[in-house]
């Protein structure tokens, strides 16, 4: 449930902390020390407070607020034995319905993280694909501990922020959002294409892809509403698949049996979880061409 600004502002202490003391894992202190720096005047300020306080707590609390995270697709998690942030956080990003060959790569991880570092691996799921998400487990197992360490609190507060940008409405809103939106143009016609089917897709490995969503193009050839918007767009490798046969058909083109452009796929990667992303398709039923706008 979100509340206002407004409302936490004029809240009772222990109200704030109530409704806040969840956005960092099993530490309501940091919100119990922000209470007493209202009011503040955006979301920003709000989370710049929370932020600080971390970085005032001791050293002891701060190790506490990262071993109190879970570990990825732990057996904990498994079991549902997590807060529920983090339960929802974890099947966001498929953790749940990973094969057992997949849980027990995790499990190894898991381990050869926590032996090395003294840490449960902490990562802002939300921004990560499932293959980025464990290219960067892999690539963060060969660093030194204190630059693992800064990474960890850095991952603590992208975590934070996605949480306090989904609790708290207000002016001054944090910036954790992406966009991934499409449109076709038919040159043809020299115009939008309506009614082309839109697919996309986030590949997971090489033999296996994941359907993010699906529309249809408008009068304006665009989608009614980004492909992706209101979140982070995940670190991945994407598709986008056009049905543009099956629209120059309905056009009542003498296309060729089968034609020569019939499902049309656009592979591209996605690399700021917070950028905008737009990937148009500009086609005939002989060629096509894209780039990336904004």
């Amino acid at each position: 449930m979100t509340i206002s600004l407004d409302a936490l502002n004029a809240a009772p202490a222990a109200e704030f902390t109530a409704h806040l003391g969840a956005v960092f894992e099993h530490a309501p202190w940091v919100a119990e020390a922000a209470a007493a720096r209202r009011p503040f005047a955006t979301v920003e300020a709000l989370f710049s407070a929370l932020r600080e306080a971390v970085a005032a707590a001791p050293e002891a609390r701060r190790l506490a607020l990262l071993t109190g995270h879970p570990e990825l697709a732990g057996r904990a998690a498994r079991a549902g034995r997590i807060a529920q942030a983090s339960i929802a956080e974890q099947a966001a990003a498929g953790l749940d319905r990973l094969s057992e060959a997949e849980f027990a790569r995790f499990e190894a991880l898991n381990a050869a993280y926590r032996e090395r570092f003294g840490l449960p691996f902490i990562l802002c799921v939300r921004r990560h694909g499932r293959a980025s998400l464990l290219r960067r487990f892999e690539a963060r197992l060969a660093s030194d501990p204190e630059t693992e360490r800064r990474s960890a609190e850095a991952e603590v507060l992208r975590i934070a922020a996605l949480r306090l940008d989904a609790l708290v409405t207000g002016a001054g809103a944090l910036r954790v959002a992406g966009r991934l939106s499409t449109h076709v143009l038919d040159t043809v016609r020299g115009g939008p294409a309506m009614g082309v089917a839109v697919e996309l897709a986030e590949l997971v490995s090489a033999t296996e892809s994941v359907v993010v969503a699906r529309a249809e193009t408008n009068a304006d050839g665009r989608t009614d509403a980004p492909l992706i918007a209101g979140r982070p767009v995940p670190v991945a490798t994407y598709e986008l698949r056009f049905g543009l046969g099956d629209h120059y058909r309905r056009a009542g083109l003498d296309l060729p049996d089968p034609p020569f452009l019939d499902l049309v796929t656009l592979r591209f990667g996605v690399a700021e979880p917070e950028g905008h992303y737009h990937v148009p398709l500009v086609a005939s039923p002989w060629s096509y061409q894209t780039y990336r706008g904004s």
